[in-house]
């Protein structure tokens, strides 16, 4: 399953990348996360609880960043297991460029699952993955441009 996007954050880009760096911003705009720990040098550990059709469940995972370019793109990929719902893992390209107003975020995500999950079809975990993609971009955008001390 591939999405990609594009946003137009009030904000400039220094600004844009300190947040996508930020364990305490990321947990805020992952929808149901837990819990998340760790820094981009040695990637994240995440709790995350969703329900997807009728399964509901709690994945644990690791994100890491690789082809980082500072104040310009990354690659961040992971995998989480949910027990007997399956597992999701994928990665995401991540560009920023500077744009008059702001910032120009555009990302494409390619995800694969499996277990109880890959049952539900590619409709509904597609739409939900479109969902999952617009609820965390939306919060990001939010947080980004109401952050007045940056």
């Amino acid at each position: 399953m591939e999405l990609s996007g594009a946003r137009t954050i009030a904000a400039d880009v220094d600004t844009v990348w300190a947040h996508l760096n930020n364990a305490e911003t990321l947990k805020t705009c992952i929808p149901g996360c837990e819990e998340l720990t760790g820094s981009p040098e040695e990637g994240f550990a995440a709790v995350v609880t969703q329900k997807v059709g009728p399964v509901k469940a709690t994945f644990k995972g690791e994100v890491q960043l690789s082809n980082v370019v500072p104040g310009q793109s990354y690659t961040i990929t992971g995998e989480g297991k949910g027990g007997v719902a399956g597992f999701a893992k994928g990665g995401a390209d991540v560009v920023l460029t500077p744009v008059e107003g702001g910032t120009e975020l555009t990302y494409e995500v390619e995800a694969k699952i499996g277990g109880k999950l890959a049952q539900l079809g590619s409709r509904v975990i597609g739409g939900f993955a479109r969902k999952m993609a617009d609820q965390f971009f939306d919060r990001f955008q939010s947080v980004v441009e109401g952050d007045e001390t940056t």
